[in-house]
Order: structure tokens, then sequence, then C-alpha cells
């Protein structure tokens, strides 16, 4: 598999480069690592979002949505990085979800891409919004491993883990 451009820029930024068809480090040349590794990171910030709402009252129910959100945002990339689709490094997730193919169903209405978008952003700074709720948390999470388990159904066991 060949690595779309934007993989290629992603891998220039944080990881090793690509030389002649080498890399001076085992990884990025291989599609497959690069898109396990969105997979890992993926699955890094679902487990920070599960962990947190088990603190009860004293959890940072922000913290969890936003943590919810960039699961999503990162299995998308996964899946474009995969099927070679270039994309722009934005956490807009509708901008993000139209740029999947259409056979490709992605289990997120428009108003959960953007209430999930403001997690990434608006709400990860000081401001007059309402407080997140453990509700609000606790359904961001859902989406999270809906659209999860969705979009690894579209992804080789190669590329999985856990």
């Amino acid at each position: 598999m060949r690595l779309s451009a934007i993989a290629i820029r992603w891998g220039r930024l944080f990881g090793p480069r690509c030389v002649r068809g080498r890399c001076y480090m085992s990884g990025l040349c291989d599609s497959a690592h690069f898109v396990r590794q969105w997979v890992e990171k993926a699955e890094d910030d679902l487990k920070v979002s599960t962990y947190l709402l088990t603190m009860g009252h004293e959890c940072p129910y922000s913290a969890v949505c936003f943590h919810a959100q960039q699961c999503v945002e990162k299995y998308i990339k996964a899946l474009l990085v995969y099927y070679g689709i270039d994309f722009p490094k934005i956490h807009d997730l509708t901008k993000l979800t139209r740029l999947v193919p259409a056979e490709m169903l992605i289990p997120l209405s428009d108003e959960e891409q953007d209430k999930l978008t403001d997690y990434a952003t608006v709400d990860r700074y000081p401001g007059d919004r309402e407080p997140i709720t453990d509700a609000e948390a606790e359904e961001a999470v859902s989406i999270a491993r809906r659209v999860r388990e969705a979009i690894r159904s579209f992804l080789p066991p190669e590329v999985l883990t856990h």
C-alpha cells in the first residue's frame, strides 16, 4: 500500500523518514504500521476518557469529552490514511467525515459531529458556556465507542490493537 501525501507529511513531523524506499528507523515506510499508530493513539484517548469517568463527582467531564472527541478524530484519520485519502490538520469532525468514502457509513450524526468538535475546540478554554455534565460525558464516550467499532470494521486486523 502506498502512503498518501498527508501520511508522508505527518510522518515527516512525527516519525522516521523514508528515503529512497528505506527508513532511517523502522516504521513509517510501512503504511500499516502508520495506520496502527493512529489506532493506538485513538485507543489511548478512549482509555483516558473511560478511566476519568471512574472518578465520580471529582471527574473532569470536559477532559472526558475532549478525549472522546480525540478518539473519534484519530480513528477517522486512521481510516483516511489507510485508504490513502489526504486530510487537513484539523479537529473538525464534519470536515473529516466528509472525506470518508460514502460506502463507509460512520455512525455519527451532524449534531454529534458538532458537539464533539466543540469539545476539542470551544470547550477546552474558559468562557460563558455551561459546565459539561456527567450525562454529556458518558454520551461522548458512548459515541466514541460506537464510531470506534464501525471504523474498526473497515480496517484490516493487522492495523488493529487490542
